[in-house]
């Protein structure tokens, strides 16, 4: 896929959730995908548990890395109350991927909640399987691998993407 329209993702959540580390993946996915991508990050009182954002835009080609209010394609909210506070970035047909949403068994993920909702994201974005990975491999230190693809493939596989991709 190979689209020259600009897309926007919005990162929302709080310190510790990965959310950072989630969307410097994406950048390495887009890039190695032929995309010109831009990211801006918020993480002021990360360190105590304050909200965190990341704003990711990709296209043929992108002039700015912040998501004008309204306009973002996708809203990845890490935690349910930092999700909520920014729907209104959203654009109407815009899509919310969270752990907030119905069905998501999230028992057992751990520190892999990030990987998990780029595994979600995914199956939306329509990149091809093995740019996803190869970014995975270089962003995730080696003995972390192995959960966090398993993390990323339940993602992918969850049972409300078909929501999503709709």
């Amino acid at each position: 896929m190979k689209d020259d329209k600009v897309k926007s993702i919005l990162f929302a959540g709080v310190g510790g959730q990965g959310i950072l580390r989630a969307s410097d993946i994406l950048c390495e996915v887009m890039m190695e995908a032929g995309y010109d991508v831009k990211k801006s990050e918020v993480h002021g009182m990360a360190q105590r548990g304050g909200g965190v954002t990341s704003h990711l835009r990709f296209g043929d080609r992108v002039y700015s890395p912040l998501i004008p209010t309204g306009q973002a394609d996708y809203l990845v909210s890490f935690h349910v109350e930092e999700g909520a506070k920014y729907e209104f970035m959203l654009k109407p047909e815009g899509r919310k991927i969270g752990p907030d949403m119905a069905g998501v068994e999230l028992e057992g993920l751990g520190r892999s909640l990030n990987i998990y909702l780029l595994g979600a994201l995914s199956e939306a974005l329509a990149i091809e399987p093995e740019n996803w990975r190869k970014a995975l491999e270089q962003c995730i230190k080696p003995r972390f691998l192995e959960v966090n693809l398993k993390a990323f493939e339940r993602g992918r596989n969850c049972p409300w993407m078909e929501k999503l991709t709709q």
